[in-house]
C-alpha cells in the first residue's frame, strides 16, 4: 500500500499539493515510528498507512481525514479445537466510531468509511472482551495459584464460555500443572512453580523442563525472544538486501535457533545500535529481550533452578521445546501439506519463516495466523518421537480418536 501511494504521489496533477507516505505498525523501528509525529514540510499532504495501533495507542495532531477499511486483525480463539488464530476480521460498531474519532482531533476532520451503512448496521455494536476470546491457560493457572475455591464457578466480569475454561484446564493437565484432590482442582508442585513466570504456560513449562536438557540459558533466551514483537525488521522495499545479510543467521532447524543466534551475535557486538540497523535488527525490542531475559533468569534463581548453557549443541534445545510444546505440533502430510497432530487442522508455513522454502517431517510452531490460509509462524524443527516421549497418553488418545 505504502509502495502504490508513492508511485502515484510521483505523478499528481499540477496544482495538487504533494504527498509524504509513512507507515506506522508496532514492529517499525522507534525512529521509523517517530516520524509520523513529525509536522508534514510546507505544501505537503501527510498520509499515514497505519494497523490499529492508531485507533487508541496514540494521538497524532493534524489528522483531517480518516479512510477506515473496517478491518482488524484480532485474536480468536475456538476451545474445541484448541486453535488461538489471529484472523482478519470486521471491527465492531465502537471501534468504527473510534477510528472516526482520529479524524479533526482540533478541528472539524471528515472520516470516509469503506462500507455500506448496511454494513455498518450488522456490526457488532461492541468488540468482544479478549477474555472471551483468547487461551485461558495462563488466567486458570493464576487463579488456582492465588487458590481460589472453585475456578470452574468464579464470578468474571466478562464470564468466558464454559468449553474454554474445561479447555484451559485440559491443558494445564497436560503440561503436569493440576491435579484433582478430592474433587477438588490443585495445583501440583510444578504447576506452582509454572505460576511464578509472567508466560503463557507452555512457556514456563519449557524453561522448568530445561535443566533436564542442560539448556537453560539458551530456553530463556528464546522465550523471551518470542515474548516481544519481532525483532527483526523486513522493510519491503528492501528484501534482498534483507534476505543476502540474513544468510549469515539462518539455521535449518528452524526460527527459534535462527532468533537464537541473532541474540548471541547482538550481544557479542554489546548491543551496539549500528550493527542493528546493519543487521535489519529492532535494537528496542532487542533490550527489551534481555530485560525479560534478566527477569525470567531472577525468577529461575529464586526456585534454585541449575542455569547450564548447551553452548553449540541444538539438538537438546529443539528437543526440550517439543517437550512443552507438543500441543502446537504439526506433521507433514504424504501430499506434501502440513496438518496439526491435534485436530488435523491443513496449515501452511508462514512465509516469514526461515523453513518457508522447506519441508520438515515435523515441526512445533508458536502461533497460528488466519489469513487466505492458516499459517504457522516460529517454527522449529522436531522429532514425532520426541513429541509422543512428550506425552504419550494424550498422543495415543488422539491416535484412537483419529481410527475412529
Amino acid at each position: 500500500m505504502t509502495k502504490t501511494c508513492r508511485d502515484i504521489a510521483k505523478h499528481l496533477p499540477d496544482g495538487c499539493p504533494q504527498m509524504v507516505i509513512m507507515p506506522l505498525y508496532a514492529s517499525l523501528p522507534y525512529s521509523q515510528q517517530l516520524r509520523v509525529f513529525q509536522a508534514a514540510p510546507k505544501g505537503y499532504r501527510k498520509v499515514i498507512l497505519s494497523t490499529n495501533i492508531a485507533e487508541t495507542s496514540i494521538t497524532i495532531t493534524g489528522i483531517k481525514y480518516v479512510v477506515d477499511t473496517g478491518m482488524v486483525k484480532a485474536k480468536k480463539y475456538s476451545p474445541d479445537s484448541g486453535l488461538e488464530v489471529l484472523a482478519v476480521q470486521r471491527v465492531s460498531k465502537a471501534q468504527a466510531w473510534q477510528r472516526a474519532g482520529r479524524a479533526g482531533r482540533e478541528n472539524s476532520g471528515i472520516c470516509y468509511r469503506l462500507y455500506t451503512e448496511d454494513e455498518f448496521e450488522k456490526f457488532d455494536k461492541m468488540t468482544i472482551p479478549e477474555i472471551q476470546r483468547c487461551n485461558l491457560a495462563s488466567v486458570m493457572l493464576q487463579l488456582l495459584a492465588l487458590r481460589i475455591p472453585n475456578v470452574l464457578t468464579f464470578d468474571f466480569m466478562s464470564k468466558p464460555s464454559t468449553e474454554a475454561i474445561q479447555a484451559a484446564i485440559e491443558q494445564l493437565d497436560l503440561l503436569g500443572a493440576v491435579e484433582r484432590k478430592e474433587d477438588q482442582l490443585t495445583l501440583t508442585p510444578l504447576g506452582r512453580k509454572m505460576a511464578a513466570f509472567p508466560l503463557e504456560p507452555k512457556f514456563s513449562k519449557t524453561i522448568l523442563l530445561s535443566p533436564k536438557f542442560h539448556c537453560t540459558e539458551e530456553i530463556l533466551t528464546i522465550v523471551s525472544l518470542l515474548s516481544v514483537d519481532s525483532v527483526l525488521y523486513n522493510p519491503p522495499s528492501r528484501r534482498d538486501e534483507v534476505q543476502s545479510i540474513r544468510k549469515k543467521f539462518i539455521s535449518s532447524e528452524g526460527d527459534h535457533i535462527t532468533l537464537l543466534g541473532v541474540y548471541r551475535a547482538f550481544k557479542n557486538v554489546g548491543g551496539n545500535k549500528e550493527w542493528c540497523k546493519e543487521n535489519f535488527v529492532n535494537s528496542r525490542n532487542m533490550m527489551l529481550v534481555s530485560d525479560i531475559r534478566a527477569q525470567l533468569r531472577d525468577i529461575c534463581i529464586k526456585l534454585s533452578m541449575p542455569l547450564e548453557s548447551s553452548r553449540s549443541d541444538t539438538g537438546n534445545i529443539r528437543r526440550c521445546l517439543a517437550h512443552s510444546l507438543f500441543m502446537s505440533a504439526a506433521e507433514l502430510q504424504p501430499d506434501g501439506t502440513y496438518a496439526t497432530v491435534d485436530t488435523r487442522q491443513p496449515v501452511v508455513i508462514h512465509p516469514s519463516s526461515v523453513l518457508f522454502h522447506c519441508k520438515p517431517a515435523c515441526v512445533t510452531y508458536n502461533e497460528l495466523l488466519h489469513t487466505n490460509k492458516c499459517y504457522m509462524r516460529d517454527l522449529c524443527v522436531v522429532d514425532a518421537d520426541w513429541l509422543y516421549d512428550a506425552a504419550p497418553d494424550y498422543f495415543r488418545r488422539k491416535l484412537r480418536a483419529a481410527k475412529n
